[in-house]
């Protein structure tokens, strides 16, 4: 194995992939459902040593999870806001309760503690709005918060869920 290092979940053991893991990566970050059959014939491999080096990525951790994409626009979710946070408190327990109640607010789909002068962002998807007013108000009945503020995202220029994946 190689070295390790600290993720947001904790310790994780660095995982070495070869070129052939890295391209049956690559062909699932592009679309997941792709057979066995025809993501072993883009790799190289015969069905079987592909159908296993992908449950050994699964086992591993490096395959989290196989989901669906969905378009926020044609689901009536239009407006995407950037939320930044700093907060006058740092204890655990204050943390405890504020991400255990963001934790319960689905339109905030991104949720990550910062260093530097903001200490949280958030990315929320939201129908309009009033929506995101719905929602912020909500958010800050959570904990108590010293500054929050919100950047309505004007166009999307890039957005991906795949990873780079290098030699």
């Amino acid at each position: 194995m190689g070295e390790g290092s600290y993720c947001g979940r904790g310790y994780m053991e660095k995982i070495i992939l070869d070129l052939v893991d890295r391209r049956i990566l690559a062909v699932l970050q592009e679309d997941a459902t792709v057979p066995i059959a025809d993501i072993a014939e883009r790799v190289g491999l015969s069905q079987t040593p592909c159908w296993k080096r992908i449950k050994r990525l699964e086992h591993e951790g490096v395959i989290e999870s196989r989901v669906a994409v969905l378009n926020r626009d044609r689901l009536g979710l239009g407006v995407t806001v950037i939320v930044a946070i700093r907060t006058a408190q740092h204890t655990d327990d204050w943390l405890q309760t504020f991400a255990e109640g963001v934790a319960r607010i689905p339109e905030v789909v991104e949720f990550y503690r910062m260093s530097g002068e903001i200490d949280y962002l958030l990315k929320i998807v939201a129908r309009d709005i009033a929506d995101y007013d719905r929602i912020y108000r909500k958010l800050t009945k959570v904990a108590p918060l010293h500054d929050v503020s919100s950047s309505f995202a004007m166009q999307e220029i890039k957005s991906t869920t795949a990873l780079p994946l290098f030699d």
